[in-house]
């Protein structure tokens, strides 16, 4: 059997040519986190919108078992093999593509098509926008086209609304199972899926709240007509790898040791530490003792109860009603979690969340998964080219080697990924 221009298809690409397509296009945007500072594997809630920049995937058909990936913002080209078991270096960027192409082959078998998919970001890689998983959700995406792999028996049993695919793609990414999608590989993190949920679930002109673990949509909060976000990449990069990761992590198991000591004190099954702070009662206080005698335990469940059950449904509250500076004194209040709780925050994200406030910023808050990466200030959008260019000066005089580069962005919340049509 062959294709239309006549080149042999191995067997496992015939039955997917016969579903599939030849090519295909998506553009994933950036994620922005505006509240929800690693709340969402924990069951809690995140504020978030995408941004007009973002990743865009080219992809065609090939014939052998291979899916080759050449990214131009790296000047790099990756071949991996359809294959369950990948050969790529700890720390290298073809890690989340290797994790795709794996977990794929894993679920869905022979369905998975050989192909060429080319890579071009307008999005700051490492700058805490999620570029990472914005190459899961794309790579996925293009490669669920050229496969016909949303028709496939196992696919239509769990995915049944962008939600449902968000999750699916989180697991690929931290390599848990999804139902019966058995958890493959993964990246060595353990993200959830609030990422992904922005990428897929977005709303234009608009911050979406959700509840996560599973992920519930609560809410759609306007955005203020006359406002856009301003977004200052510190230069510092959030990559998830060597120490960043450990540290990354630390935020992630943090909280399941949390739910160890609750159930083993109280003799209940939670999972999440959302069902623990949620569970009536006094449970918040019983949290508050287990966690007494370790500084940071204590610290980041404070964090967390603070960030998903006060700070996000009051933000949006305060943003619906117009009360824009009542929104401002709610973002500070979960900055400073971050810095005193989390402690995920470097001097440089620190800085620029303080000058932006203090140049007139209406709000202000580094996000993502923080040690690096960006932070996002909300201003008149007229004032935007002008209070960019003096935030980034000042942020040149305070820090001017990881200043050398970073990078900014005037955005307005932009919708979620979609297909490009030729």
């Amino acid at each position: 059997m062959s294709d239309s221009s006549g080149i042999p298809l191995h067997p496992s690409d015939a039955r997917a040519h016969a579903r599939g397509r030849e090519a295909t296009a998506w553009f994933v945007p950036g994620r922005i986190e505006v509240l929800g500072k690693h709340t969402d594997y924990a069951g809690g809630r995140s504020l978030i919108a995408t941004s007009d920049v973002g990743i865009t995937f080219h992809a065609r058909r090939l014939s052998d078992p291979i899916v080759r990936i050449t990214s131009r913002s790296v000047d790099d080209t990756v071949t991996l093999p359809l294959s369950t078991e990948q050969d790529v270096p700890r720390g290298h960027w073809a890690g989340y593509p290797a994790a795709v192409v794996s977990r794929l082959v894993a679920n869905f078998g022979d369905w998975v098509p050989g192909a060429h998919v080319t890579v071009d970001a307008t999005l700051p890689l490492a700058s805490g926008m999620s570029s990472s998983s914005a190459m899961i959700v794309g790579l996925s995406r293009v490669l669920f086209d050229l496969g016909g792999i949303e028709e496939h028996p196992a696919y239509q049993a769990h995915i049944h609304r962008p939600e449902d695919l968000a999750m699916y793609l989180a697991c690929v990414e931290n390599g848990m199972s999804f139902g019966e999608l058995a958890g493959h590989r993964g990246v060595g993190t353990f993200g959830g899926s609030e990422d992904h949920t922005a990428m897929l679930c977005a709303a234009e002109n608009s911050l979406v709240q959700y509840r996560f673990c599973p992920a519930v949509h609560e809410a759609t909060v306007p955005f203020p007509d006359d406002y856009s976000f301003v977004i200052a990449v510190s230069g510092v990069l959030a990559e998830k790898t060597g120490s960043a990761m450990e540290l990354y992590n630390r935020a992630a198991l943090s909280t399941t040791q949390i739910v160890e000591k609750w159930n083993k004190a109280t003799g209940r099954k939670d999972v999440y530490l959302a069902d623990a702070a949620t569970a009536g009662g006094d449970s918040r206080d019983q949290l508050r003792s287990l966690t007494t005698s370790d500084t940071y335990l204590r610290g980041r469940l404070e964090q967390f109860m603070s960030e998903s059950e006060e700070f996000v449904p009051k933000a949006a509250a305060a943003l619906s009603a117009g009360r824009i500076s009542e929104f401002g004194r709610i973002v500070d209040s979960s900055q400073r979690w971050a810095e005193e709780g989390l402690d995920n925050q470097v001097p440089e994200t620190v800085h620029l969340q303080r000058s932006a406030r203090s140049l007139g910023a209406i709000a202000a808050s580094a996000f993502g998964a923080g040690f690096g990466g960006s932070v996002w200030a909300m201003v008149k959008t007229p004032d935007a080219p002008e209070f960019t260019e003096a935030w980034l000066a000042e942020y040149r005089r305070a820090f001017p080697i990881p200043a050398e580069r970073a990078s900014s962005i005037i955005t307005r919340p932009g919708g979620p990924a979609r297909r490009i049509e030729d």
